[in-house]
């Protein structure tokens, strides 16, 4: 049921009007029968209504504003006050035709026609009966036709299904008046005194809350019964949805109260923010829709801030996931979605950079400048995952820097050293409190640009947790097939890390997952050599600390044999980072002297580092004399660059065991084995008396057994040492050897050659024994490193003993 309206003909909106009992009138049956005997005309003015359907007997309020409308009304009042009304079939024709309207419609009488105060003419007018257009007569200045009178069946008055039937209808329609708060009550004590039965069902039709079409489709009915059980039809489906409109307005009446209670609340911290000057959150919201606007995204990552950013909306401020969302929200706008820093590709300027910042590393800068020229002739590259692998202190971090320089782009480093969160690498997801996206997504973020020079420190020390293994989650950022879509737990979208390049730095590959080498370039950077490290200590180290300390070469001057003295007697390290740290010292040294007004030699001298630095620390690198049998010198690798190693052997009596002690592994232990066993099998071959195995304990020591050893590198110094020790035959001075032994008596090639080389040359070494397949190695060292030194290659462990031993007996030799 609606509540009675004024209803507009023309474009206007239903406009509610006062309480009026002229409006509902009490239809008598003697006033139907008197209108049922009244003639209709044969032609009538036809005024077309938008939005209603007039029914016989019941009164509506009008209002006209089409011209058309209102002449027709103005001339009809002054004479018979007979019209015919018809609704329309589209009520958006502002000048509808014949075509354009319903045939059948309600003969009406003009009761009253007001002029209302904003110009419009309202007229009220009352159906009499129904009829039905047979041919339009005239367009112009309005709509006339003829019409015939439409009969209507109606049931005996004796009918008990008919009579239960309108029962129903008024019982209906007066508990849909109690329980609708927009309909007045009059409207339940006018229905209860209607009397005309054809009258209640008109007056109910014309009140019912369906479309127009729906109101025409009864109107057109013939059959009074069949017309009140449709009628009865639509009251059944109102009341059911008004019962369901109060179910559901009583279980959300409490979170209606509650959501009140918040927005109350919630405009409250709004004006308490904008008084103490702080933004409001609907200013933040909009603040981050303007940004949005000059990000370069594509559209499924638009979209998708677009759904966050509603999700943020209807959001209450005080629940702990509106600051994740928030966020959010703000990670997605702050990192450089398709921002790009353009590249430098001066080669000539790259490669000066290179050198300017770092002495050495030729292998190194050869690789980058290749990729430069690359990526300037095609524009278009997949940057490569480089990994530079060697000793601390060589420069690898720093090489970062420079690389990102000559490149103009932008330097972010990530250390990894310890890492065992994979969350580290991918992020927590947005459903935990306190989630935080990666640090790889961080990283990118805090450089601004999606292309930025990306140092991945330590890589090789990455541990496994309990909270997954960060190794594997490294797998898709350092594959290229992979990164172009690296997904972030907290992200939840795909960011392109194709272009980004990334440098990776280790001391060790062994400890790196097999499947994570496998997608890195291996660039070996090796230690340097004496006189690389004066050249950098000179270039970088000395003006770098003079700085930092607040001095100038006017206040102190270290010439180059100061430096390769302190680079001799106080570093042992392939690296520079303790030769840093010993120069840092003697420019301390000046600082206080400076400070304390005393006077100091400005020019170093040899006495005023031992001053300074104390004695020589480093002396025992140094090879050590020949005068003592079984004593040899190795070469090995370690993670710190190259060493040389000391073989001992000593024989006591007994009953021919071995014992090995100096922290050896698996490996070097069975090295010494095959060195003995080789031994007593060519016991005659190398002049030794059988029975030396039998009467004497043979013990072998490596020294400094702090230090962990292992590896097969030292096989031929062990041997070498033993037959030394059993034939009392001297060493060659100043010789060292590297390579491993079968029992066959070969010799076999081993790693880390150059790292070798240059701790043979620290120690002052002059001569070296090698496996002959380890002449490529020493070929593809430069020849300046190789200065001084003689190289000795063998195949056959007879060789190595030829080289190695002279014919000259050590000083009172022991007899066997």
């Amino acid at each position: 049921m609606t509540k009675t309206k004024l209803i507009s003909i023309d474009s206007l909106s239903f406009q509610d009007l006062n309480e009026d009992a002229e409006l509902i009138p009490l239809m008598t049956p003697e006033d139907e029968d008197a209108m049922a005997k009244e003639d209709l005309p044969e032609t009538l003015p036809i005024l077309p209504l938008k939005n209603t359907v007039l029914f016989p007997g019941v009164v509506i309020p009008i209002t006209a504003g089409r011209d058309k409308s209102i002449k027709l009304i103005n001339e009809t009042n002054k004479g018979s006050k007979v019209i015919g009304v018809v609704s329309q079939k589209d009520e958006t024709k502002e000048n509808p035709g014949f075509e354009d309207i319903n045939t059948v419609g309600t003969v009406a009488r003009i009761l009253r026609v007001l002029k209302m105060p904003d110009g419009n003419t309202t007229v009220i007018i009352q159906g009499k009966k129904r009829f039905e257009v047979s041919q339009l007569v005239t367009t112009d200045p309005y709509l006339t036709a003829t019409i015939k009178e439409v009969a209507e069946a109606r049931p005996a008055k004796d009918d008990k299904h008919f009579s239960a039937v309108i029962d129903t209808i008024k019982e209906l329609a007066i508990d849909i008046i109690k329980d609708s708060p927009n309909i007045p009550s009059d409207a339940a004590f006018a229905i209860k005194n209607i009397e005309s039965v054809p009258f209640l069902i008109n007056f109910v039709c014309s009140n019912l809350n369906i479309s127009v079409k729906e109101k025409q489709q009864l109107l057109e009915i013939n059959d009074l019964q069949e017309r009140a059980m449709e009628t009865l039809k639509y009251l059944n489906i109102e009341l059911q949805k008004l019962s369901l409109r109060m179910d559901i307005q009583s279980k959300v009446e409490s979170d209606i109260s509650k959501q009140q209670r918040e927005y109350f609340l919630q405009q409250q911290m709004k004006t308490i923010q904008e008084e103490l000057g702080g933004p409001s959150h609907e200013v933040e919201i909009e603040e981050m829709r303007a940004r949005s606007k000059t990000k370069k995204w594509n559209e499924d990552v638009k979209k998708h801030f677009e759904k966050e950013i509603a999700k943020l909306q209807r959001m209450n401020p005080q629940v702990a996931e509106f600051s994740i969302q928030r966020n959010y929200l703000d990670l997605l706008l702050e990192l450089p979605w398709n921002e790009f820093s353009k590249d430098k590709f001066d080669l000539k300027r790259a490669r000066k950079i290179l050198d300017r910042d770092h002495y050495g590393l030729d292998d190194v800068k050869q690789r980058i400048i290749e990729y430069l020229a690359v990526l300037k002739l095609r524009n278009d590259m997949k940057s490569p995952i480089l990994c530079l692998y060697g000793p601390p202190g060589v420069g690898k971090t720093s090489l970062g820097k420079s690389i990102a320089e000559a490149l103009g782009r932008k330097y972010v480093r990530m250390s990894l050293g310890g890492l065992r969160d994979e969350a580290e690498i991918r992020g927590h997801r947005k459903t935990y409190i306190g989630a935080m996206p990666g640090r790889i997504v961080q990283s990118i973020k805090k450089a601004g640009t999606s292309n930025p020079v990306f140092v991945l420190d330590e890589i090789d020390k990455l541990s496994v947790g309990s909270q997954g293994d960060p190794s594997s989650a490294m797998l898709e950022v350092l594959d290229p097939e992979q990164n172009s879509a690296f997904y972030d737990n907290f992200l939840e979208l795909g960011y392109d890390l194709s272009k980004v390049m990334f440098i990776a730095t280790s001391n060790s590959l062994s400890t790196i997952q097999p499947a994570l080498r496998d997608r890195m370039e291996i660039i070996n950077v090796s230690g340097y050599t004496i006189e690389e490290k004066v050249e950098i200590a000179k270039r970088h180290l000395l003006p770098k600390q003079l700085k930092e300390h607040g001095l100038s070469t006017a206040h102190l001057k270290i010439g180059k044999p100061q430096l390769e003295k302190i680079v001799e007697g106080y570093t042992r390290e392939s690296g520079v980072r303790t030769l840093e740290k010993q120069i840092a010292k003697m420019v301390r040294h000046a600082t206080m002297k400076i400070a304390m007004e005393e006077e100091y030699q400005v020019t170093v001298s040899n006495k005023m580092i031992i001053e300074v630095l104390g004695a020589p620390k480093m002396e025992r690198d140094k090879y050590e004399n020949n005068d003592v049998a079984g004593v040899v010198t190795g070469l090995a690798w370690t993670r710190v660059g190259g060493d040389i190693l000391f073989i001992e052997s000593a024989i006591s009596k007994g009953k021919g065991t071995l014992n090995m002690t100096g922290n050896l592994g698996t490996v070097m232990k069975e090295s010494a084995t095959i060195a003995l066993e080789y031994i007593k099998s060519n016991a005659e071959k190398l002049d030794i008396n059988p029975d030396v195995f039998e009467n004497y304990n043979i013990h072998i020591h490596v020294p400094e057994g702090a230090t962990p050893k292992d590896g097969p590198s030292a096989g031929i110094t062990m041997l070498t040492s033993l037959v030394s020790l059993f034939t009392q035959r001297k060493v060659k001075k100043s010789l060292a050897m590297t390579g491993e032994i079968t029992l066959r008596g070969k010799v076999l090639p081993v790693g880390g050659i150059k790292e070798k080389i240059l701790a043979a040359k620290r120690a002052r070494i002059k001569e070296i024994v090698l496996c002959e397949d380890n002449r490529r190695d020493i070929e593809e060292i430069k020849p300046e490193y190789l200065k001084g030194l003689t190289f000795h290659y063998v195949k056959e462990m007879s060789e190595v003993l030829d080289v190695a031993l002279t014919k000259q007996k050590v000083k009172n030799p022991k007899k066997l």
